[in-house]
């Protein structure tokens, strides 16, 4: 038995933006139809330690039977290091032997895939005439989230916010945006909001924002952190990606609701639920309209079935005896 190694440089040659969003959508679709075994990550931080560990599984049932694992290291240090936050795998295996089939680095798959799924919740929740985009951060995510807003709109402002000005000017930079001084002034005016921060705090407050607008809210991910003031997440129309994910998880809305502000049905539906029909989505044009992505193993794994297909295609990767 062989396993596929798939390095850093493989993945981002071989998973393009476009073609993983239409991975994501699929995906998600397929989710709502329940095609997918999706349980709750599992999180250990140990005492001490700078980081945490998470193991995210994911399963398929049918003809195309599959097991997908990500197991992921998040190290808030790493970015002051010139390295990704986010360090791990995703392990890929035969879903009728259980055999590993591929083990990829998960870094390029994170990025990638979280980006693909927002810009697939942009398409479907935002207003049709969006024109001005701010992304709120200047890391890993917040370069790949201008990339996945590109591939859905065409002809954007993108304004770039971040607290490391030096960062935001090099993103910009890179990617042919504009800085903004100050979070109100990336968001005013602006029709899609993309958070990709690691503040623990609120950097979005809903006096800021644009009627209409559409937010999709990536940087945080555990019950203590949050990026949007509770006006925001309670004045919204809810989306998430999974709704057991955001009552374990999300300190967007696990706050908000200890304050009072909301309860489980504050949330709308999930993105899949929308994309299949069951839920009408935005209804109206100064809708505020919320995407609350904590990243599922779903994902992970569709997209990693597209590298591994692709890599067996174009002969790229190195096969390993195990």
């Amino acid at each position: 038995m062989s396993v596929l190694i798939l390095s850093e440089h493989d993945v981002r040659s071989l998973l393009d933006m476009e073609s993983c969003i239409e991975a994501m959508e699929d995906v998600l679709t397929a989710l709502a139809r329940g095609e997918l075994f999706q349980p709750l990550r599992s999180v250990a931080r140990p005492p001490g330690a700078a980081g945490l560990i998470g193991l995210m599984p994911a399963h398929r049932a049918g003809e195309s039977a599959a097991y997908g694992l990500k197991e992921i290291v998040v190290t808030p240090d790493n970015p002051m290091r010139g390295l990704d936050a986010h360090q791990g795998a995703v392990l890929l295996h035969d879903g009728e032997t259980g055999q590993l089939i591929a083990l990829l680095n998960a870094s390029p798959v994170t990025e990638i895939r979280t980006a693909a799924v927002s810009a697939v919740a942009t398409r479907a929740l935002a207003r049709s005439d969006v024109a001005h985009v701010a992304i709120l951060g200047a890391g890993v995510q917040a370069r790949a989230h201008v990339h996945a807003m590109r591939a859905v709109f065409d002809d954007l402002e993108v304004r770039v916010w971040a607290r490391n000005l030096e960062a935001a000017e090099q993103l910009a930079a890179e990617v042919e945006a504009t800085v903004s001084p100050s979070p109100d002034a990336a968001l005013f005016g602006a029709e899609v909001v993309c958070t990709t921060t690691s503040s623990r705090e609120p950097i979005v407050e809903h006096r800021w924002l644009a009627s209409g607008a559409h937010v999709n809210a990536v940087g945080s991910s555990i019950p203590t952190a949050r990026e949007l003031d509770t006006e925001t997440v309670a004045s919204s129309s809810l989306y998430v990606d999974r709704r057991e994910s955001t009552l374990n998880e999300s300190g967007d809305y696990l706050i908000a609701a200890a304050e009072g502000a909301i309860g489980p049905d504050h949330i709308k539906a999930e993105l899949g639920e929308v994309l299949v029909g069951a839920h009408p989505g935005r209804e109206r044009d100064d809708e505020l309209t919320v995407f609350k992505s904590l990243g599922i193993a779903v994902e992970d794994l569709a997209a990693a079935e597209v590298v591994v297909r692709r890599a067996r295609e174009r002969g790229v990767g190195t096969e390993v005896d195990f």
